[in-house]
């Protein structure tokens, strides 16, 4: 019987992370096992973007190579994580007359409200591909459903819909970097959502969070309300910022700024109130623009289960208590739950391990260059997406 593996990717601007993660059997039945690891400093990126495609691939083939060797498997495809500040969102909603004589909503109807809704947000779809289309919600003659709509009886199907974008030239030169370092892009996932799939637990999205990714040069927010991802944002502005602070206050080399940065660093030369100072501005401006957006959508001071900070930034000393202040909400440092021998230390490899379970819900084999169809992974991403919906 195939082995069945999935792997998953994550291009950062800094880092480049691979996670192969294998399907067992054990007593109690099927469980997951995570049986190759990689990660190389990332080249050719530039804010999530790819400006060098070659340098970008080859930081692909030093983590794949360290995945493989670990897991004494090949990687023949995987599934990439899309990034940058190119990621955004739009809203739509859709109507459908329900067809059968009996008014009952069929799946068919259901279709019908979603092609509507992508139909009135088509015009924000210009030279951007959408990544994914998530329901929010669904009503049925003014009646919320709780969850799909269909064997409900009615006249009228409404629906609003999340559709999460990204530039098309963005997607194809990371398919491309990915691509040239011989794996195959079975399909794509927005990074916040992926990195959500594993940091967040189900009572978390149901009573309202928000999950910060803060990278070297973005930082990236999903946002839950009663288990549906109900925004999809990326800024520009990430940990990185503070660190060319730095250099730039103490005139040093951004290695030695870098160090300050996270206290290895210190002495008279590098007063502590100072170095404070300049990390609290510069934090501030990054959850400045988190407040900003949650006030936009109505959310702000409204998420009871606070912030919860993952990525690399996220470890900076007190950004937790800078996030709770500047947000007013809960806030705390997102953790992943792995066997202690998983070699990964950290919810740094968030993205790159839920892009790895995600894909064990579509058809990647080991020892198998065949590829999901179309059909079923589109079957895929809406059972996937589905679960979303309370």
């Amino acid at each position: 019987m195939a082995r069945r593996i999935s792997t998953g990717i994550d291009i950062g601007t800094y880092q480049t992370k691979v996670v192969m993660v294998e399907e067992v059997q054990g007593t109690d039945g099927p469980g997951l096992r995570v049986i190759g690891t990689g990660v190389s400093e990332t080249a050719g990126m530039r804010q999530g973007y790819v400006v060098d495609v070659e340098d970008v691939a080859e930081s692909v083939r030093k983590a794949k190579r360290q995945a493989e060797q670990m897991a004494r498997v090949n990687i023949r495809s995987g599934f990439l994580a899309i990034g940058g500040i190119s990621l955004d969102e739009t809203r739509a909603s859709g109507t459908a007359i329900i067809s059968r004589a009996d008014a009952e909503v069929t799946e068919l109807d259901i279709e019908k409200a979603q092609e509507s809704a992508r139909q009135a947000a088509s015009p924000a779809f210009l030279n951007r591909r959408v990544l994914h289309e998530i329901p929010l919600v669904y009503t049925v003659d003014g009646v919320k459903s709780l969850g799909e709509p269909v064997g409900m009886k009615g006249t009228r199907l409404e629906t609003e819909f999340l559709f999460v974008t990204c530039l098309e030239s963005h997607v194809d030169a990371l398919t491309n970097a990915v691509e040239n370092a011989d794996i195959e892009v079975v399909d794509c996932m927005a990074s916040p959502l992926a990195g959500s799939y594993v940091t967040l637990a189900k009572d978390q999205k149901m009573k309202g969070c928000v999950l910060a990714n803060i990278g070297a040069e973005t930082t990236s927010i999903v946002v839950y309300d009663e288990g549906v991802p109900v925004s999809v944002k990326v800024f520009p502005v990430g940990s990185s910022n503070i660190t060319d602070e730095l250099a730039l206050a103490f005139r040093v080399s951004l290695e030695d700024a870098e160090r300050i940065k996270l206290g290895r660093l210190s002495g008279a030369m590098y007063p502590k109130k100072k170095v404070d100072d300049i990390s609290l501005s510069k934090s501030k401006t990054m959850f400045d623009y988190v407040d900003k957006h949650l006030k936009a959508i109505g959310k702000r001071g409204a998420l009871p289960a606070g912030v919860i900070l993952s990525g690399g930034g996220a470890g900076l000393n007190s950004i937790v208590d800078i996030a709770r202040a500047q947000l007013a909400l809960p806030a705390r440092v997102a953790d992943i739950r792995v066997a202690a021998d998983a070699k990964m230390k950290d919810a740094t490899w968030a993205i790159a391990y839920g892009l790895s379970l995600w894909g064990l819900t579509g058809e990647t084999r080991a020892g198998s260059s065949q590829k999901a169809s179309f059909k079923e992974m589109k079957g895929s991403l809406s059972r996937f997406f589905r679960q979303f919906l309370p």
